[in-house]
């Protein structure tokens, strides 16, 4: 990766949020939509809720709030 391609830091969106920011986030980061990152917290929840909502809450815990 070259200089003129770095990825901006993984930060919590302000202005791509539903909750927290956190899929938001990751979709700026990753430069993809937010929508794919919000399906695969749900797809994670159904199998019983702990595995998608405990991963969300360890993303908004450890990444910081974005400017």
């Amino acid at each position: 990766m070259t200089t003129e391609e770095q990825r901006p830091p993984l930060r919590r969106s302000r202005r791509n949020r539903v909750f927290a920011g956190v899929c938001g986030g990751l979709a700026e980061f990753y430069g993809i939509s937010a929508f794919w990152f919000r399906l695969a917290f749900v797809i994670a929840t159904l199998p019983g809720g702990v595995p998608g909502i405990t991963a969300y809450l360890i993303f908004w815990f450890i990444v910081p709030k974005g400017d």
